[in-house]
């Protein structure tokens, strides 16, 4: 049972306005379960921010209901203290509940803010940004401008849509990725720094990730025909990508990624950091509720 009173940290626009939409059978949810809590909408990342530290010096649970982004900038604030943050899947991903089995569904999740216990769980620091699922750039920056600029009401399908599209116009960058001193340098699609090994809705792209065994989990996805690549991107949803002569698997502590021309690295479906960035494990550094 949850310890606290819990502050509910929602992104209203969320999932193109599933979080408010929901908001009203959670809070129905909670009063069942005779859960203390209030709401706190928020606007902006920086906006919840500042809640999840109001959420520290209260003593509060705080809980994010809205997408990984929003997830990952309330762990910022708690990461490396006694703060708690609970999930309520609110966006159209909900990638980072997934990985916990919390599920996709906010009512049912409540059951976990009720009857869950506390894990710590590994961190990701990108340049001073934390982050709690995969940092990834060079295609994986096209599709997530074309799926945040996208007005289509696709759910989790929009990464399937926008990674069509951003194929189109694509071009092979040259990288060099230094994993733990350790240089490789390829030509290609991408390079991805992965914590929990979930995105886009669903997608398994590094299976191995494990949320608290110290390391980051980095996928080079080198150049290959556009058809080939194409074969490959159902093979994600499953893991079963991982036999790809075209994708490199290996973990790491800490990573630096350069490219030949500028990428946003993109992280919990927002952009975080520029290349060259360095990204570092911060082991067993925040505390979440699972089931």
């Amino acid at each position: 049972m949850a310890r606290r009173a819990l502050c509910l940290i929602v992104n209203p626009s969320a999932g193109r306005g599933r979080a408010e939409r929901l908001l009203p059978a959670v809070e129905a949810a909670l009063r069942a379960r005779s859960l203390p809590f209030r709401v706190a909408r928020t606007d902006s990342l920086d906006h919840a921010r500042e809640l999840a530290r109001e959420t520290l010096d209260r003593g509060e649970i705080a809980v994010g209901m809205g997408g990984d982004g929003l997830l990952g900038a309330i762990a910022g604030e708690l990461r490396g203290t006694d703060g708690v943050l609970g999930v309520l899947p609110g966006g159209r991903g909900n990638d980072f509940a997934r990985k916990l089995g919390i599920g996709t569904d906010p009512e049912l999740a409540c059951e976990v803010l009720f009857a869950g216990r506390e894990h710590t769980i590994d961190v990701a620091d990108a340049g001073g940004r934390t982050y709690l699922g995969i940092a990834s750039a060079g295609i994986d920056s096209d599709v997530q401008h074309i799926a945040l600029a996208t007005r289509v009401p696709l759910g989790a399908m929009i990464y399937v849509y926008a990674t069509l599209r951003a194929l189109g116009n694509w071009r092979h960058a040259r990288w060099e990725v230094v994993v733990d001193g350790e240089r490789h340098a390829y030509v290609g699609y991408a390079a991805a720094v992965a914590n929990s090994g979930m995105y886009g809705g669903g997608m398994r792209f590094a299976p191995q990730a494990e949320l608290d065994d110290g390391l980051l989990d980095v996928v080079l996805t080198r150049a290959c025909s556009k058809p080939r690549f194409l074969l490959t991107l159902p093979k994600v949803f499953k893991g079963t990508h991982v036999d790809s002569p075209d994708i490199t698997f290996l973990r790491a502590r800490e990573v630096e990624i350069h490219v030949d021309r500028p990428f946003p690295v993109y992280a919990d479906g927002d952009p975080i950091a520029a290349l060259p960035v360095t990204i570092k494990v911060v082991p067993r550094a925040l505390k979440v509720l699972v089931p």
